[in-house]
């Protein structure tokens, strides 16, 4: 069975994501940059989402991700940024604190069908 097929579907969604730390601070760089990669491969990894691109800026990120139409952006987004946080926190115990209680991304992001950015 083919890995972008339900049931009695076949799918291909693709989104195209921007999300950034709390303040926009700029403070990914470095060996933080470097952790922060990883630890989203990572999760993605857990969930089997297949991340197509993406990169990390020093204060935004943008992904492009396969979610299979069974999860809502909004579900896999409170996944991702909720265990990042955490995982940040515990390899990188300086940020605990910075941005006050222990909250690393903003609440919003910025999600739209890849479809809708390829023609830009």
């Amino acid at each position: 069975m083919d890995n972008n097929s339900l049931s009695h579907t076949k799918w291909d969604c693709i989104c195209h994501i921007v999300f950034i730390p709390k303040y926009r601070r700029k403070i990914m760089y470095g060996e933080l940059r470097k952790s922060i990669r990883g630890i989203i491969k990572q999760l993605c990894g857990y969930k089997g989402e297949e991340i197509l691109s993406g990169s990390v800026g020093k204060d935004h990120i943008h992904l492009c991700v396969k979610i299979p139409p069974k999860m809502s952006v909004s579900y896999f987004m409170g996944y991702l940024k909720g265990k990042s946080a955490l995982m940040i926190f515990d390899q990188h115990p300086q940020y605990k604190k910075k941005g006050g209680n222990r909250h690393f991304w903003q609440q919003a992001i910025m999600s739209m069908p890849w479809a809708a950015t390829k023609n830009k």
